[in-house]
């Protein structure tokens, strides 16, 4: 389990937070960002932009072995445009995975703009959400949830 979360953070580092090559879609309409390192492989697989879900999923030896589903949305477009929110979270999330995690609760400030993450659970089965508030209103929030794949 450990190796499995220390490569989901590497991947998520690697790919949306790091700017990652993006990749030919798996599906039409989708855009997809990967990551390989050894025996695990990665892919950030989404549709849309401005509000937009997605899905990550983690193989070992060609097995999958973790997925995610995540919706993001503007929630008040008259205060926070699709490209500010993305930076926030870039920052945000760069941020959280230098401490070698991706789950749990964390907060950033970032000028204007808080970004709020709360979870429950651990990488085997959780949820969560984060949001990016201004003057304490949510401007932008993001459903997530996932964990192992077992046959």
């Amino acid at each position: 389990m450990e190796g499995l979360e220390q490569f989901i953070v590497r991947a998520k580092a690697n790919c949306y937070a790091g700017d990652g090559a993006t990749r030919p879609p798996c599906r039409p309409g989708a855009h997809d960002i990967g990551h390989e390192d050894g025996d695990w492989a990665y892919l950030d697989s989404y549709f849309g932009g401005t509000d937009f879900l997605g899905q990550e999923v983690v193989w070992h030896t060609g097995v999958p072995v973790w997925a995610m589903n995540y919706y993001g949305r503007i929630l008040r477009p008259e205060r926070i445009d699709a490209a500010t929110a993305g930076r926030v979270i870039k920052q945000a999330l760069s941020d959280l995975y230098r401490e070698g995690r991706f789950l749990g609760g964390f907060v950033f400030p970032a000028d204007l703009h808080l970004y709020v993450d709360r979870s429950e659970g651990q990488v085997a089965s959780f949820s969560g959400y984060e949001v990016i508030q201004m003057d304490r209103e949510a401007v932008y929030r993001l459903d997530y949830h996932g964990g192992l794949i077992r046959a």
